[in-house]
């Protein structure tokens, strides 16, 4: 018996690590921390870019960004910068890897003040995954009223490559949002 073919939202493409991504990670609630740290690295090295072209260099920047430990990328100094730089397993533009150690010790002051950085987050969607009901890629917006207060907030705690469009692809990424497309095995 032929297996029966997978829906799956179509910007996961033909491309293996795509799908997997797709499959298993891309709109999964996430509340740990580190995790989300590193997704909003992502998600603002993608700026001009594909996502794929950053999820294949994932695990380059996992190991270049000492697995995305906030209080070590805090730290970093201009030695760091200048290995990040030099490191073809990243995107080496200098003011996304500023922005990577910048939002680390941004990360530090939300975390002091709300406790965490999950708690800061998930409030722009008041703790829970909304669940949206999109029939195609077309009808999902490119930023929401919750993204772009995400954005303002964060950039008054002085992070960068965190725009309205950047939030909100972080929080499809992150689980904040359900933006599965309604056919797609994963939406429910």
């Amino acid at each position: 018996m032929k297996p029966q073919p997978v829906t799956r939202c179509e910007w996961a493409g033909d491309d293996p690590l795509m799908q997997k991504y797709h499959d298993e990670d891309w709109g999964v609630p996430i509340h740990d921390d580190r995790a989300l740290f590193e997704l909003l690295i992502l998600e603002g090295a993608q700026a001009g870019l594909s996502w794929r072209t950053v999820l294949h260099r994932r695990e380059g920047y996992r190991a270049a960004f000492d697995n995305f430990d906030i209080p070590t990328v805090a730290a970093y100094d201009d030695s760091d910068r200048e290995r990040l730089r030099a490191d073809t397993r990243i995107i080496r533009n200098r003011a996304k890897i500023d922005a990577a150690i910048k939002n680390a010790r941004a990360t530090i002051a939300v975390q002091s003040d709300h406790g965490s950085l999950d708690a800061y987050l998930w409030s722009f969607v008041h703790g829970q995954t909304r669940q949206n009901a999109f029939l195609t890629l077309a009808d999902i917006p490119a930023q929401t009223d919750e993204s772009d207060a995400m954005s303002k907030s964060l950039r008054a705690y002085g992070f960068t490559f965190v725009g309205p469009t950047i939030c909100y692809a972080f929080m499809q990424s992150a689980g904040l949002v359900n933006d599965h497309i309604t056919s797609c095995f994963r939406y429910r």
